[in-house]
């Protein structure tokens, strides 16, 4: 019988695949699966087109699976029929396996979790995708987002003037928005603590997000900036399995961060991103970095718990729900932090199920989103993320990760759900507590400028009123929620004036009140109360007896809620001795 003959593109698929499968893993993954079938209904793929029995991850991965019997496995030479081996001989067969590699599958790795043997799909799809690119055979987006990346150095193909051009769009968006010159989108400071780097999407199609990262990191009061080169942290050598793009990604990134001296690295918002930076990225680079790397998921949720960053959740009133990114959830473990972020941003948050690493994919995973000819299946698919987020009722769906806010708005659209998709950043941004800063005028028009004053109330739109008063009319302002903390920040501020709250949680106004009386330090600094009396769930208070029965001082003011803003500053300017007109 005369031996066939393969084209030069599946020889080379042949020949790359024994090097392929040096890998441990791969080889594992190819050789254990037993045919079970637990991991069959696990797919979205297989959900949505439950008569198509080629979606079921077993079919899908035993077209690969075929290969590896014929050239590698003993079995293959054995029994050659009983196992299915069977080698590749034309481009056609190539076309075939590239319709399933990258068009039945978008490495979510769910059908991976409730393997009882421990395969991994998604590790020895990917390297059947890196076979079909190594010879020039992939669906034609990807060809132009992996070219991009290579000549570009971002998966959109951004310019640097444009992105350059962006970044200042933004700081001036936030200059106006605050009336504030000195916030700045600092692009390679040398030096600096953080440097934050984004998914191009961002900068092409949603520079909000931009914004809105900048505005946290702005009144956080950080060192921070953003990179001119390797600002992309999107890697699609993730997607195409190869590591040479991955790795040459990952080193313009690392690259950057060195060259600017920074200490830890801040990856915005994006599952596949988040891994490749962070957890695969060095390995395909073959280097060590010096520096930390997280992503803005944890620095949100460190700087909440600290305090560094204030929010009234109360602005994000819609009910919300969370989608778990399949890279952060399933590939990275990271489930429970960015709802620790959500429920202190957002007034409602409505679970969705199955949730966190049992979750369905968006549909828009695997670099999905840049195949249009695969976009039709795709849709069909994505009826099972549609039943998912129709049945939580929220208005808002929040997800980690850029490629998901796409995939999800295609399903949102295709099943008319009606709701909106958005990020943790944004939700932040909103909810962000801003303080007030004094306005740079002349003494003469601003009675309070160069006095600081404390503000001390538990009620966070009370704290936000009150600071914006008081810094209209020239002060510096800080402000704390409790009488302990409020107590603190005398301490590290030395105001000129408190004004404070009597009705508080934990420990009131008055017991505070007391003790600066009682405190040589400050019994002479100007306290002025801004109380109210007439609460339904509280007693009215008898504060003239309070300082008749502790024998102590009066305050230099009080006023009660709801506040007048002039009967306050007339108030404040008395005690301090300034004209209301101007010092």
């Amino acid at each position: 019988m005369p031996t066939k003959t393969r084209s030069p593109r599946a020889e080379k698929v042949v020949e790359l695949m024994k090097t392929k499968c040096k890998n441990r893993q791969i080889m594992l993954s190819l050789a254990a699966c037993v045919h079970c079938g637990m991991c069959t209904d696990q797919c979205h793929y297989v959900l949505a087109n439950p008569d198509d029995p080629s979606y079921a991850p077993a079919a899908k991965a035993d077209k690969i699976r075929k290969l590896f019997k014929a050239h590698i496995d003993w079995t293959g030479r054995a029994v050659p029929w009983w196992v299915g081996a069977k080698s590749v001989y034309t481009d056609e067969e190539l076309e075939d396996l590239m319709d399933t590699v990258f068009g039945k599958c978008t490495g979510c790795r769910r059908c991976s979790i409730v393997c009882p043997m421990g395969v991994d799909m998604a590790v020895f799809n990917g390297m059947a995708r890196n076979l079909l690119y190594s010879v020039g055979i992939m669906p034609e987006g990807v060809r132009h987002v992996a070219k991009d990346q290579w000549e570009i150095g971002n998966q959109m193909g951004v310019l640097r003037e444009d992105y350059l051009d962006t970044l200042e769009w933004m700081e001036e968006e936030l200059q106006n928005k605050h009336n504030d010159p000195s916030i700045k989108i600092p692009v390679d400071k040398v030096g600096a603590d953080i440097m934050y780097v984004i998914n191009p999407r961002e900068a092409k199609y949603d520079p909000r997000s931009i914004a809105d990262a900048a505005e946290i990191f702005h009144f956080a009061g950080v060192n921070w900036t953003m990179p001119s080169e390797g600002w992309d942290m999107t890697n699609f050598g993730l997607f195409v399995g190869d590591p040479a793009l991955g790795g040459a990604c990952s080193k313009r990134l690392y690259d950057a961060a060195h060259r600017l001296g920074v200490k830890k690295v801040v990856i915005s918002e994006c599952g596949h991103g988040y891994r490749s930076t962070r957890c695969e990225g060095q390995n395909w680079a073959g280097m060590d970095v010096g520096f930390e790397m997280e992503s803005v998921v944890i620095t949100l949720l460190n700087w909440l718990k600290d305090g560094t960053i204030k929010v009234d959740k109360s602005r994000n009133s819609d009910p919300v729900t969370y989608h778990d990114s399949c890279n952060f959830a399933r590939s990275c473990g990271m489930t429970e932090e960015p709802r620790e972020v959500l429920k202190m941003v957002a007034s409602e948050f409505r679970e969705m199920y199955p949730n966190r690493a049992e979750n369905f994919c968006c549909t828009g995973g695997g670099g999905a989103m840049s195949m249009s000819e695969y976009a039709p299946r795709r849709l069909k698919s994505a009826k099972i993320k549609a039943q998912q987020l129709k049945q939580t009722g929220a208005k808002t769906v929040v997800t980690s990760c850029h490629n998901c806010v796409d995939g999800l708005y295609d399903c949102i659209k295709e099943y008319d759900l009606g709701m909106q998709v958005t990020q943790l950043v944004n939700l932040t941004a909103n909810a962000l507590l801003v303080p007030a800063r004094p306005v740079k005028v002349m003494e003469s028009i601003k009675a309070l400028y160069g006095k600081k004053v404390l503000v001390i109330d538990d009620e966070p739109d009370v704290r936000l009123f009150l600071t914006k008063i008081y810094a209209e009319n020239g002060a510096t302002v800080m402000d704390a929620p409790d009488a302990n903390q409020g107590m603190r920040a005398i301490r590290d501020m030395r105001p000129d004036l408190v004004s404070l709250d009597l009705i508080m949680p934990h420990k009131t106004g008055e017991k505070l009140y007391w003790e600066l009386r009682k405190d040589e330090n400050y019994k002479d600094l100007p306290v002025v109360i801004v109380s109210g009396y007439a609460k339904v769930d509280k007693p009215k208070i008898d504060f003239d007896g309070f300082i008749r029965e502790k024998d102590i001082p009066a305050p230099d003011g009080f006023i009660e809620k709801p506040i007048d803003p002039d009967k306050l500053i007339g108030t404040v300017c008395g005690i301090l001795k300034v004209d209301k007109a101007g010092v």
